[in-house]
């Protein structure tokens, strides 16, 4: 077995980098060394990491020639198109978070709770889900393949951080009544029913994401799904309203039995206890907190459930390190 892997993190001085960073030190993987690179305008800054000092490198086309045997992409998807291919060129498997290669037939798309045998089908590039995207298929996997998914109906209240540090700038200051610089509308005090830019037939990019990549990762290409996805003053953590409705009769307390032994997953159900997922929990965690565990008494086999995770760690990061994890091992 190879003694050490050469890791570069590409994005480092982003919020997702920063998030990758963290989560990398808590792994502490021994047997991988790290390269940090970013944009030229923070190359050169030192950041600190696994206890030492980093220099920022400035990411060129000559820096995949040093031989890097993995990647993470944090940069968004202008560098990702450029960087990606040159990576791979040089021997470089790349876990891309951006969206540039999560739809290409080539690339597989992976959560590792959900379809971690994919991340060993790649050409050099695995893409990193949508962060509304990952929290969800995490419960609804075990589901699906118990009870077979017919519709699914998505409403996600994602917070100011999935928007990167000018969103969380644009909820700190508009606190002060500053105007927004990221959003079209004041965050502070409001939902912006709009994420992403507005397609021909009035859904949005980041609603889309969510019906594709949903049906790419649980291989159900024709599966019936409908997204509205809301921008929400929380600085970090998503939180999803998911409606489903199944192929196959369910009994809830089995329902909830699958959830409880589903990895990745911790059920906050007891509504006597006023006990439920919250924003404000799943802060800072890896795992996906799924409550609110209910019949839709409308339709014949339907179910509600309320989904909240950390969209930067398991959204992002997280799923990104645990795809590496896997591959080292």
């Amino acid at each position: 077995m190879k003694q050490k892997y050469k890791v570069a993190i590409v994005g480092s001085t982003g919020v997702v980098g920063r998030t990758v960073l963290k989560v990398l030190e808590e792994k502490q993987f021994s047997n991988c060394t790290y390269t940090l690179f970013s944009s030229k305008k923070s190359a050169g800054t030192k950041l600190n990491f696994l206890g030492q000092d980093y220099i920022i490198q400035e990411l060129k086309e000559n820096s995949f020639e040093s031989g890097f045997d993995f990647a993470i992409f944090c940069a968004g998807g202008e560098v990702s198109k450029k960087f990606a291919p040159i990576a791979v060129a040089n021997g470089c498997v790349v876990i891309d978070n951006s969206s540039v290669f999560r739809m290409d037939e080539s690339v597989p798309l992976v959560v590792p709770e959900v379809n971690p045998l994919k991340i060993f089908e790649n050409n050099g590039i695995i893409a990193n889900p949508n962060c509304s995207t990952i929290q969800a298929v995490v419960p609804l996997k075990p589901l699906d393949d118990k009870y077979h998914i017919k519709r699914i109906v998505y409403s996600t209240y994602q917070a100011v951080s999935g928007a990167g540090r000018q969103g969380i700038l644009d909820l700190e200051n508009g606190i002060n009544g500053e105007l927004p610089k990221k959003f079209p509308y004041p965050i502070f005090n409001n939902c912006l029913p709009q994420i992403d830019v507005f397609l021909d037939d009035g859904y949005t990019k980041e609603e889309y994401k969510m019906i594709n990549e949903t049906r790419k990762i649980l291989d159900r290409p024709d599966l019936a799904i409908t997204a509205t996805t809301v921008r929400v003053p929380v600085k970090n953590c998503h939180s999803e309203s998911i409606n489903l409705e199944f192929e196959n009769d369910f009994d809830i307390f089995d329902v909830k039995q699958i959830l409880q032994n589903s990895d990745g997953v911790i059920v906050v159900d007891d509504p006597s206890k006023q006990y439920y997922p919250l924003a404000t929990k799943a802060d800072g965690y890896d795992d996906v907190l799924v409550g609110r565990i209910r019949r839709d008494n409308s339709v014949k086999s339907g179910l509600n459930l309320w989904v909240v995770a950390d969209n930067l760690r398991k959204g992002a990061a997280t799923n990104a390190v645990q795809i590496l994890e896997k591959l080292i091992q």
